[in-house]
């Protein structure tokens, strides 16, 4: 487990599938596509067990402290993007904890992750043009906003992102332990 400014990251584990319901609901889909359907939520949950294991990326609860409440998701992943293989990272906190800064201290945590990983010089996220709390996020976290973008999500709903960057060598001081690093 990893800590930072009152959040823990944990790895997934199979009785955190209890916080893809709670984050299913209309305001917290809002930016992504609507809420999901039972056995797409069962099928995400296996998707982020399994993530792990491939060695390209890994999903977390995010879990307030000192209490050890969960309270929300946060991961990284490969993606293509614009010719190149890099990790995105996504997260949601639950409504009732929102503005604690707790999304921005499980992003900075994903991001130290990501860079333990390796593999991989940057780390990206989409968060959609009108969604002012993750964009704020992404700032916050030291991401570097590179402008808006066209993307797909759901699969088959166009979207307006802003393309947010986040350099893991110069985050991590890692050299050339990451490629296209330094050192």
């Amino acid at each position: 487990m990893s800590e930072s400014a009152g959040v823990r990251i944990a790895p997934w584990g199979e009785d955190d599938f209890e916080l893809l319901r709670r984050a299913n609901a209309p305001e917290m889909m809002a930016h992504l596509g609507g809420p999901e359907s039972e056995e797409k939520l069962r099928d995400r949950h296996r998707r982020y067990l399994g993530l792990d294991d491939t060695g390209r990326g890994q999903m977390f609860s995010v879990r307030a402290e000192p209490t050890g409440e969960r309270v929300g998701t946060v991961g990284f992943w490969e993606r293509e993007w614009r010719d190149e293989t890099v990790y995105e990272a996504g997260w949601s906190v639950l409504p009732e904890y929102q503005g604690r800064g707790l999304a921005t201290a499980a992003a900075r945590e994903v991001a130290r992750a990501a860079a333990e990983e390796g593999g991989h010089r940057f780390l990206h996220a989409f968060p959609s043009v009108e969604n002012p709390g993750s964009n704020a996020v992404c700032a916050g976290a030291g991401f570097t906003l590179l402008g808006p973008c066209d993307f797909e999500y759901p699969p088959g709903r166009p979207m307006r992102c802003n393309d947010w960057r986040l350099d893991l060598v110069e985050f991590a001081g890692l050299g050339s332990r990451v490629p296209g690093g330094v050192g």
